[in-house]
């Protein structure tokens, strides 16, 4: 029952842009100890991540980078089962890793996502992430903090343990096995609709921008993960895949069209992350690894 939590803010769609982390160890099923550090990403703040965690430059000024807080992380979380609530967390630690010159350390990963998703059927195929998945719960908290979110997962995953019946050897074996055991999931995806075992089956994904292979390539890595892949971006849309050179354009009238229709939707309550080619591309080689 023992694991800790990682949970971080970004400043920008550079996943390596760490603002905020927040780690909570749970020992016994129960919350242990907490902590917390706001972080200089040394970058800009875009404003459409500042509207979802509500940090800019102003509240990490005098605080330390990475790389200062970079043995404080190993120290947590070297050789522990390191949980995170979906891919993410997981890559932009590593991002910032490499960012910042630093030694990675051995980690055992679980993403309580796929734990959430294996636990109660009406997560299985959508709908898991951590605030809807702490609303059926009955778990208040501040989401988009990064302390507030790493308790917020450690608090689901007891609940998945209890409610299984499996402990944490057991949920690390059963996050490999299918959603449904007694279903195959070889079946190859069919006009880009996503693989329904992959990790990230519900999410719906939308390409712009110049990417670095074919846009048939891309799209063809993101239904084996799970997504489906959409032309354009609509309310359905829950990602948007920018490519490397362009994440960077700063000025709103630079960005593509569907770039600033993503971020109007974020902006009225949309729940869609934009990420970077380069860290999706991270995100389904992590995804895979956890298969």
């Amino acid at each position: 029952m023992d694991f800790t939590v990682i949970d971080v803010e970004t400043a920008n769609a550079d996943m390596g842009s760490i603002c905020q982390i927040g780690i909570a160890r749970f020992a016994h099923g129960e919350l242990a100890e907490a902590w917390s550090s706001l972080v200089d990403p040394e970058e800009h703040f875009d404003p459409i991540n500042v509207s979802i965690h509500g940090l800019t430059h102003e509240h990490v000024a005098g605080h330390p980078n990475f790389a200062a807080v970079a043995g404080e992380l190993r120290r947590r979380l070297e050789n522990t089962v390191c949980v995170c609530h979906t891919h993410f967390d997981r890559v932009a630690l590593s991002r910032a890793h490499e960012k910042y010159t630093q030694p990675s350390f051995s980690i055992s990963w679980l993403d309580s996502a796929r734990v959430v998703r294996r636990t109660w059927p009406e997560f299985s195929r959508s709908g898991y992430g951590l605030a809807n998945v702490c609303a059926k719960l009955g778990y208040s908290f501040a989401h988009h903090d990064a302390l507030e979110d790493a308790k917020a997962a450690g608090f689901v995953l007891v609940a998945a343990m209890r409610e299984s019946k499996l402990d944490l050897a057991g949920w690390m074996h059963r996050v490999r096995l299918p959603i449904n055991p007694g279903m195959s999931s070889s079946g190859a995806p069919v006009a880009r609709e996503g693989n329904p075992e992959g990790p990230l089956h519900g999410e719906v994904l939308a390409f712009t921008g110049a990417l670095s292979v074919p846009r048939a390539q891309a799209a063809d890595v993101a239904a084996r993960i799970g997504c489906e892949v959409a032309p354009g971006v609509t309310k359905r849309t829950t990602l948007l895949v920018v490519g490397d050179q362009d994440a960077y354009k700063l000025a709103g009238h630079e960005k593509s069209s569907k770039h600033r229709k993503a971020e109007e939707m974020v902006q009225h309550g949309h729940r869609l992350r934009i990420v970077r080619e380069s860290d999706f591309f991270a995100i389904a080689e992590a995804c895979a690894e956890g298969s």
